[in-house]
């Protein structure tokens, strides 16, 4: 189902070959201490990733339904520098920084204002029903190869 004109989900934009997602912390995504919990900001990275895809093109539900796969995380390496609270507003800015026939990694970074809160590098390989590796189709291949940041890729 595809929702339209109002109700729209508000989702994120390209601005060249980054991606940038904006989120709100909710209540529900703190702890008691107040603080954005640290498991939500790999929610957010997430949804800041499928939202990426799907303004590129890639449409994982259809090949998922047709049975050709679908993306698992292979590897995440993140550090946590600072804290979200309660109504902020962040921004998930994600870059693509490898392709191969299998994998793809992206670089995201959680924001809020200027402040970086959290950097990770995420690794997702494209799998078959059966769960093992296989090729990501083609297409899918040469837009990601178009959007691969072509900056520093230690420090994106």
């Amino acid at each position: 189902m595809t929702v339209t004109g109002d109700h729209q989900p508000i989702g994120g934009r390209f601005e060249g070959n980054e991606h940038r997602f904006p989120v709100r912390v909710y209540f529900e995504d703190t702890d008691l201490s107040g603080v954005v919990y640290h498991a939500n900001y790999l929610r957010y990275m997430e949804r800041a990733r499928s939202d990426m895809l799907r303004l590129a093109g890639i449409d994982q539900r259809a090949a998922h339904e047709a049975g050709e796969g679908a993306y698992a995380v292979t590897d995440i390496a993140i550090r946590y520098a600072a804290s979200a609270r309660l109504d902020d507003d962040l921004v998930v800015v994600s870059k693509l920084t490898e392709v191969s026939a299998v994998r793809v990694v992206i670089h995201q970074t959680v924001r809020c204002g200027t402040v970086k809160l959290t950097d990770a590098s995420v690794t997702v390989a494209w799998v078959g029903p059966n769960g093992r590796p296989r090729r990501q189709p083609a297409d899918w291949i040469a837009i990601y190869q178009r959007l691969v940041w072509q900056g520093d890729t230690q420090h994106p």
